[in-house]
């Protein structure tokens, strides 16, 4: 690990007198936590992407907005549910995103998780998967996406292209371009499988509390093994350039008796879950709750952190802007550290080389 970031899963709703916060508060909110992040070194702001759900929901203008209020943090999503998206449309914004942020993105996609909704993604006009989770329809339009963002022709000039310079039939290509945005895409891998598929396409690899496998490995060693599978497919597949590799942590450091009161003395010491999720046998990763020299000593056991190159710390976004960037302050102070983190006024993040 050398970098990290969070992720916000944007949840709103409920009596504000008891704590509970609109959707505009949301959103100023997690405005406010990416520019004091950025100022405090860190290295991600990556938010949550649901629909139907009182979280967050559409990310570009949220992204756009973060990328415009800050320098140098990296902007991205944790992940967007490519069932629910046009893909040239997200091409687009895609694209012009990476040129507002100065090729500071990380968009993490994939097939997308359990949503609120039965089939949610039908409502927004996307019928004719013959899969009951959508996985068929997500492969191809995430295809046609990847090959919108590098420029291959999508459709074809009119007999008379009106306010265009394009040839009459040209072949034409989605506007903006953005020649960097490939190298900034990542997809949502939870499997050896997706691991492998997400190396040989040259993506980057995002991996979250959750894997859709379970075989008696604990967590951050299963977690490790898709890495290890992700780089040698990436490598095998002749890829020469440098890929990212993603992981999150529920992490919450104590130093004070108001961390222990909010987060649980022993909320850490509890071990990795089984469950089933859409039909699947998977594992659930814990959550590390403790002083900071425990917390060190535990996270630099998790393989999977130690060999990715960002880690990112998912944050109870709704508790308001002050605590959650103490949280992000104390790790950024007392741990980060000595897990080999760089922070951001130190230049971009760099991932691990794979060729042989």
């Amino acid at each position: 690990m050398r970098a990290f970031g969070f992720l916000s899963f944007g949840h709103y709703g409920g009596n504000p007198s008891q704590g509970g916060i609109t959707a505009r508060q949301m959103l100023h909110d997690a405005i406010d936590i990416s520019v004091g992040a950025d100022e405090l070194g860190v290295n991600g702001a990556y938010f949550r992407v649901h629909h139907y759900a009182r979280q967050s929901a559409a990310p570009m203008p949220l992204l756009s907005a973060v990328a415009a209020r800050t320098q140098r943090i990296e902007v991205g999503t944790g992940v967007i549910d490519m069932r629910y998206e046009n893909p040239l449309y997200l091409a687009e914004e895609a694209a012009a995103l990476d040129h507002i942020a100065d090729g500071r993105v990380a968009l993490g996609i994939s097939r997308g998780a359990p949503e609120a909704a039965d089939r949610g993604w039908e409502s927004f006009g996307y019928t004719g998967s013959t899969d009951p989770r959508g996985a068929d329809i997500a492969a191809a339009k995430f295809e046609t996406f990847l090959q919108a963002i590098q420029g291959h022709p999508m459709t074809r000039a009119a007999a008379q292209p009106y306010m265009s310079d394009a040839a009459p039939h040209a072949p034409l290509a989605i506007e903006p371009q953005s020649e960097e945005l490939i190298r900034h895409i990542w997809w949502g891998s939870g499997s050896r499988a997706t691991a492998e598929r997400t190396g040989q396409q040259g993506l980057n690899m995002m991996s979250s509390t959750l894997l859709t496998e379970a075989n008696g490995s604990a967590f951050g060693d299963l977690q490790a093994e898709q890495i290890d599978v992700f780089r040698e497919a990436f490598r095998e597949a002749g890829h020469t350039h440098v890929p990212r590799v993603s992981v999150s942590r529920s992490v919450f450091p104590i130093l004070s008796d108001r961390d222990r009161v909010l987060f649980g003395a022993g909320g850490g010491n509890g071990g990795d879950q089984i469950g089933i999720i859409d039909g699947t046998r998977s594992t659930f990763g814990r959550t590390y709750v403790g002083e900071p020299d425990r917390l060190i000593e535990e996270l630099k056991a998790d393989a999977a952190v130690m060999s990715a190159d960002t880690l990112l710390l998912t944050i109870p976004s709704q508790a308001g802007v002050d605590l959650n960037l103490e949280i992000l302050q104390n790790f950024a102070t007392h741990v980060a550290p000595a897990l080999g983190w760089k922070p951001n006024t130190e230049g971009p993040v760099v991932g691990d080389p794979v060729t042989a």
